[in-house]
């Protein structure tokens, strides 16, 4: 995917003077564009003089009117559409095209004109013939948005906030300092649909599904884990359509290696979702084609972790640690899970014994027992003694008898 897709304008909203404000008052309203409502005092209308013969009212009143009409019909007022209805990301047409009818479908492949202003009136860049999938996420939220509501032929003006453009990070090309709006002048030359992925060559669909992969590590580092999983989720699609066109051994080896990257990458970003479940089966899916692979464990190590099932999430690393034993990263999240895993263990002995009533530990049963048995062996001394001595005292009767 090509970064110079991206350009933004900066929704300053003070394009227009106050004058201008009081003439488009209705068409503001329409565009759903945010606006101050003016007051009713603002109309700048003074008092009428008193009307000198009331007899002419009449031919005054008609000369007043001819007056106050402009023979020539007043230019239509440029409208802002507000896309997203908070004025982050604002639309004007500057060239109108073919009609409604004429609009670009999401999944289509556009064509495009792009300028990319910053709001200080730098050209960051200028790029035609950009081609990118509409709603595939390929460039930038504010382009994406903005292109699907333009008509083929259509010359477009589009305010961005920095949100909706590059957002913190610097981009290189085009050449936009982080954090900033930008002004893009947006002309729509084409739009026809995709290529079917069953009749795609391999070369072109391993370098299809490579751009998406790509793409979607560019959401993943600006934090926007949505639009990473959005991103990765389309190039699996491409790397599993089944193919009516030969395929080599080699090309088969490289959409799965293409295939394999998007699922760890998406698993990744699933994490930072707090999707546990989904990022799961995501690893589980890397493991099914590459057994021994170091990040599908690790990660699945860390969302048994983070489910609280440490026993299974310690086996799983250590496994990833016999493949990798110098891995520094492998041996600190071990570490962490056995110390927590002994912590659970505490925690749910304490909690058996508050469930039944805080017995005695074992230690002081123990000592209880041997009493027990050194007692009952003192009564069996004691009553062979007794045995022995009352024989012997028979024994001496009977001699004396």
């Amino acid at each position: 995917m090509d970064d110079k897709d991206e350009t933004l304008l900066n929704g300053s909203g003070d394009i227009q003077n106050s004058a201008e404000r009081k003439s488009s008052r209705t068409c503001l309203l329409d565009s759903g564009e945010d606006f101050e409502m003016l007051e009713d005092g603002d109309d700048e209308m003074g008092d009428l003089p008193p009307l000198e013969d009331t007899s002419n009212a009449k031919e005054q009143s008609r000369a007043n009117t001819e007056a106050a009409v402009d023979p020539s019909p007043s230019p239509p007022q440029e409208e802002w559409l507000d896309v997203l209805g908070n004025g982050q990301v604002r639309k004007k047409v500057l060239d109108a095209g073919a009609g409604p009818d004429s609009k670009p479908q999401r999944g289509q492949i556009v064509t495009i004109n792009l300028k990319t202003t910053l709001t200080d009136g730098t050209t960051a860049d200028e790029e035609s013939n950009l081609s990118f999938t509409l709603g595939d996420g390929d460039v930038i939220q504010a382009l994406d948005l903005t292109v699907q509501l333009m008509e083929m032929g259509e010359n477009a003006l589009v305010e961005a906030a920095a949100k909706y453009a590059y957002g913190a990070l610097v981009s290189s090309t085009p050449s936009v300092p982080p954090n900033a709006d930008l002004i893009l002048e947006v002309q729509l030359l084409s739009a026809t649909d995709a290529p079917d992925l069953e009749l795609l060559p391999p070369v072109e669909r391993i370098s299809l599904a490579s751009r998406k992969r790509e793409r979607g590590n560019v959401h993943y580092q600006r934090g926007d884990y949505a639009f990473a999983v959005n991103s990765y989720g389309i190039a699996l699609q491409i790397t599993e359509a089944s193919s009516r066109v030969d395929i080599s051994p080699q090309e088969e080896d490289e959409l799965l290696d293409v295939k394999v990257k998007c699922l760890n990458n998406m698993a990744a970003a699933q994490l930072k979702l707090d999707h546990y479940d989904a990022a799961l089966r995501s690893c589980v899916s890397v493991l099914a084609h590459q057994p021994d692979n170091i990040k599908a464990l690790f990660r699945q190590g860390k969302v048994l972790a983070l489910r609280g099932e440490y026993a299974d999430a310690i086996k799983i690393l250590k496994r990833a640690l016999k493949l990798e034993p110098s891995n520094k990263t492998i041996h600190a999240e071990l570490s962490k899970l056995v110390k927590k895993h002994s912590e659970q263990k505490g925690a749910e002995q304490a909690m058996y014994k508050k469930m039944l009533g805080n017995p005695p530990d074992s230690t002081g049963q123990k000592p209880r027992g041997k009493s027990s048995w050194s007692l009952s062996w003192k009564w069996l001394f004691g009553a062979t003694a007794v045995a022995i001595g009352g024989v012997a005292l028979s024994v001496v009767i009977a001699a004396r008898n």
